[in-house]
């Protein structure tokens, strides 16, 4: 017990690179192996003590752990669905070290139907009593919108089933697959069905093929948005204030939109108090810069598109498409931590492929 308090209860340098953490891992992994391998207080001998660590580095990370095989210990880093997190975790991993009884591994993998069976809140999730169809849209033939099917899902368990539906599919599919080859889900019980259903051991075959036929589809798709045209759009909010949008009317027009399925959105608040939520000269001018700055490094050729901008109430979103989303995570956090002190930031990524967030600003 003294190694352990006096191991533990030293001071250490701040988690600042993935290096760091990684090097302040490796210092305790022989510990921590054992203390998963002997299931000895998992969670306060190793999860309570990498969990800061991993916070230190960055928000958003969370993680499961287990023996992989008798003498192998497998840290899978999730993002848990929050896409814009995933390259960090990704990157994290490809930074870790070689450690022989140590297995690292970036968001959690696909499993075998066949070793999927959970229980949760009372109810089992399996092959046995899930199912799936699709739903094809004629306006969106390129979404793959996607019905999911538990036999025991009622209204009056809807979160249960469905929380658990949610977990068993992410195992099976895996996060990234998931993340990636579906745009819509709705989870239903067998009474809601308006379709036949479909084995759900056979929805991994079918997400691929669609995949494989959208990236055939779009491979090689660019925008040059060098000479479109931007328009401005005025509005008055109930509340008297003003809101101006900047948006590239031709390029919301495009008939490729699902080529670049991933939206990145910037939020940026400033003080609008005085200006009917407009920012004053010195405010505009820093926001104008961020915005300069972001379109050095997210171009279109690269395939990231920017729409355009909208401000009011305080706050200025800057959007983009995109058609990946890993860049977009870096450039828009870069933002957020190098202006932390001047304004507050946010940001969201999400998938979107006709763009139907964007219709408020379409005109007849």
């Amino acid at each position: 017990m003294n190694f352990f308090k006096n191991l533990f209860g030293k001071k250490t340098d701040p988690i600042k690179s993935n290096e760091d953490f990684w090097a302040w891992f490796e210092k305790n992994e022989k510990i921590f192996f054992e203390v998963v391998k002997n299931n000895s207080n998992i969670e306060k001998g190793f999860l309570n003590k990498i969990s800061p660590k991993l916070d230190e580095l960055k928000d958003g990370f969370y993680y499961l752990c287990g023996m992989y095989n008798s003498d192998t210990v497998e840290l899978i880093l999730t993002a848990d669905g929050n896409t814009k997190n995933i390259v960090f975790i990704e990157e994290l991993i490809s930074h870790s070290p070689n450690l022989e009884r140590w297995r690292f591994t970036a968001l959690k993998p696909a499993t075998d139907i066949k070793n999927i069976s959970i229980e949760m809140a009372g109810y089992q999730f399996n092959s046995e009593n899930i199912n799936f169809y699709s739903n094809e849209f004629t306006d969106f033939p390129d979404e793959i919108d996607i019905t999911i099917i538990h036999n025991d899902l009622t209204e009056n368990n809807r979160s249960e089933v469905g929380n658990g539906t949610y977990i068993f599919l992410d195992n099976y599919l895996g996060e990234l697959d998931f993340l990636n080859n579906i745009d819509n889900l709705t989870i239903v019980g067998k009474q809601e069905a308006q379709k036949e259903l479909i084995p759900i051991e056979k929805l991994k075959d079918f997400l691929t093929w669609r995949q494989k036929e959208f990236i055939e589809k779009y491979e090689g798709v660019r925008y040059n948005t060098e000479n479109d045209e931007y328009k401005i759009l005025e509005a008055k909010l109930e509340s008297g204030n003003v809101l101006i949008a900047v948006v590239n009317s031709e390029l919301l027009n495009w008939d490729r939109k699902a080529s670049h399925p991933w939206i990145s959105a910037l939020k940026i608040k400033y003080d609008g108090s005085k200006n009917n939520g407009m920012p004053n000269n010195i405010d505009y001018e820093k926001l104008t810069a961020i915005e300069e700055e972001i379109m050095q490094v997210l171009k279109d050729s690269d395939g990231y598109l920017n729409i355009g901008r909208e401000t009011a109430n305080g706050e200025r979103e800057i959007y983009f498409a995109c058609k990946d989303f890993r860049k977009p995570s870096k450039v828009f956090y870069q933002i957020q931590q190098s202006y932390s002190n001047v304004f507050e930031i946010e940001y969201d990524i999400f998938k979107d492929k006709y763009w139907q967030c964007f219709d408020r600003f379409k005109q007849n």
